[in-house]
């Protein structure tokens, strides 16, 4: 794009004078702009329910059958489609690792009851590539598993997917408008993501897929304004077949390419752009302000000695931001350790909540009846909670890194972005539910010889002590005996039940100690990573800040103790550089724009 190349031209001008002016230090953060420059990537989410049609959506937008299409089996695993040389795909695997496949056997992997990872491992989503135009700006469409409803464990797993993504496309089919959970998701989705739009699919299916869209239009404006565009995928995928335009039209994916191309890919080159012109206009401020102070004492030899104090006094104020008792690194070491705290309080309230949750249920009924359900039940409620309780990460991080930039703010305009959060899909994908529960009831041969026994020591009990006081029971003493009997064995299974309950309840402890120990542990990491790389961050601007003083203050003192004629001839050449860097923040301003 025009756009990218202009910026990288505007930083390698940049780089330029940090070779000039020796600034390698200036040089580091210019180096990583370009890299993000060079290979940007703009992750879009595809979510919905099942059967909607999101597979079929992304193949059409490719015009290639990547992403498994199938009437009776849904979508696993998350498929990511993005651009290559040739056509390749991958395993990706939790920990960051990745296995090479055929292209042919993706289908293997992605379905429901697909085939698992090397060794066991359990595959957390499948890589495509394929040369397409439309991708290789850096573009990668998901694929994501059916929502199933809002509190489902896939529908969590795909609110922690739209957490880390550019924007969403939500597919919702034409038969029917938009259902509760539908909007609760799309509401979820827009608190976690900047860019969502509601896709209407199988147009070309559905007569009365006007009168959906209108229904659908009056959902979003009332909950969640957002755009909405109906397509069809098989006019689509004709369309690219025959190079038809007008079908291509009908199909309204030229809408789609559109909103995809414009809204989102000219956003995030305008951010990395807007980035980049950023760093070239702090470089420019430090060239300046150097400059500046020695045209100052050039031009006025009595002003000199002010000069320096000055910069002196500057000097002082910044080696200070260095130390643990700048402000900016007491609020960054409070700020983590306060965030810490609460986080961890969140997640443990929001577990008790849990757990009190499953005690009820798990008394209102018998295990042996309810534990399938409850089983799905606690690991989509567990996978929910974790899930707030990263949002609550993340937005208190952000706000953290704000007011780290805000006191720093008084020796540099430059505030960190928002800081990195690692990335909760898999947390939002708890592990399987390991119980050790007997929810076997008793059989009726068990039944059985509980009653038997219990008839046969009730009537025996009675029997003996007839006899002994001269009193033969004879059919009554039967008949206490099946009483009996009935009682022991009722009492057996209200024992048993007990049992089942008492096992479900540590089961269910267990399984949220478990949860809560590992997500506990990642949010500490996680907060760690966004303390060092505030920490580094605001270093490294003080040590050029530091730089820039320093290289300042030498210049103005130089300046002070040159003769009249080297001070004409110098003044000469700072006003060039001065020209210079004023051309280099034009430039910079106009990228920006």
């Amino acid at each position: 794009m025009a756009e990218v190349a202009k910026a990288v031209a505007l930083i390698d001008l940049a780089l330029h004078a940090c070779t000039a002016y020796d600034r390698p230090d200036a040089a580091t953060r210019l180096t990583a702009a370009k890299e993000s420059l060079a290979d940007p990537v703009l992750h879009v989410v595809v979510a919905g329910e099942f059967k909607q049609g999101k597979s079929s959506l992304v193949n059409a937008l490719v015009g290639a059958t990547v992403c498994t299409v199938d009437d009776d089996v849904a979508t696993a695993v998350p498929t990511y489609v993005r651009h290559g040389a040739k056509p390749e795909a991958a395993l990706l695997y939790e920990p960051g690792r990745r296995e090479p496949i055929p292209v042919a056997d993706v289908r293997r992997y992605v379905l429901e009851g697909g085939a698992g990872g090397v060794n066991g491992d359990r595959v957390s989503g499948v890589e495509v590539r394929i040369p397409r135009k439309i991708l290789a700006g850096g573009l990668v469409l998901v694929d994501t598993p059916g929502v199933g409803g809002l509190g489902s464990p896939h529908a969590a797993a795909s609110l922690a997917a739209v957490s880390m993504a550019d924007a969403v496309l939500f597919v919702t089919g034409a038969a029917q408008e938009l259902t509760r959970s539908e909007v609760d998701f799309l509401q979820r989705a827009r608190s976690l993501c900047p860019v969502v739009a509601c896709v209407v699919t199988k147009t070309d299916f559905y007569p009365a897929w006007r009168r959906i869209r209108e229904l659908n239009e009056r959902h979003l404006a009332a909950h969640c304004p957002m755009p909405l565009m109906p397509v069809s995928s098989t006019l689509r995928s004709r369309a690219v077949k025959a190079n038809d335009t007008a079908l291509n039209a009908e199909s309204g994916f030229t809408h789609l390419v559109a909103f995809l191309t414009e809204k989102i890919g000219a956003s995030a080159v305008d951010r990395l752009a807007g980035e980049a012109s950023a760093e070239v206009l702090a470089l420019c401020e430090q060239l300046d302000s150097r400059f500046q102070a020695e045209r100052a004492a050039l031009a006025d030899p009595e002003a000199a000695a002010r000069v320096v104090r000055e910069l002196t006094g500057v000097k002082e104020r910044v080696e200070s931001l260095k130390s643990a008792a700048a402000k900016w690194n007491q609020t960054l070491s409070d700020g983590v350790t306060d965030l810490t705290s609460d986080v961890d309080h969140d997640l443990r309230a929001r577990v008790r909540v849990v757990i009190a949750e499953a005690d009820t249920a798990i008394e209102e009924g018998d295990p042996a009846d309810t534990w399938a359900e409850m089983e799905a039940w606690l690991q989509s409620r567990m996978a929910d909670e974790l899930l707030a309780n990263y949002e609550l990460l993340r937005d208190r991080a952000t706000d953290l890194g704000v007011r780290v930039g805000d006191h720093f703010h008084e020796a540099s305009t430059m505030i960190m972005r928002r800081p990195s959060v690692t990335d909760p899909t898999p947390l939002a994908t708890v592990a399987d539910f390991q119980h050790k529960i007997d929810l076997e009831r008793m059989k009726l041969t068990k039944q059985a010889m509980v009653a038997l026994k219990s008839a046969y020591g009730g009537a025996l009990m009675f029997i003996i002590l007839g006899s002994l006081v001269g009193v033969s029971l004879g059919p009554i003493g039967i008949g206490i005996g099946l009483v009996m009997g009935h009682r022991g064995l009722r009492d057996e299974k209200k024992r048993q039940v007990t049992k089942r309950r008492a096992e479900a309840r540590n089961a269910i402890r267990r399984y949220c100690d478990e949860v809560s120990f590992v997500a506990g542990k990642d949010s500490r990491d996680t907060l760690r990573r966004v303390q060092r790389q505030l920490r580094d961050h605001y270093s490294g601007l003080a040590e050029e800040l530091n730089k820039a003083n320093t290289q300042a203050l030498n210049s103005a003192a130089e300046a002070a103790k040159r003769t009249q004629a080297d001070r004409e001839k110098r003044l000469k050449d700072v006003d060039a550089e001065l020209a210079r860097v004023q051309q280099l923040r034009q430039r910079a301003q106009a990228v920006a724009a």
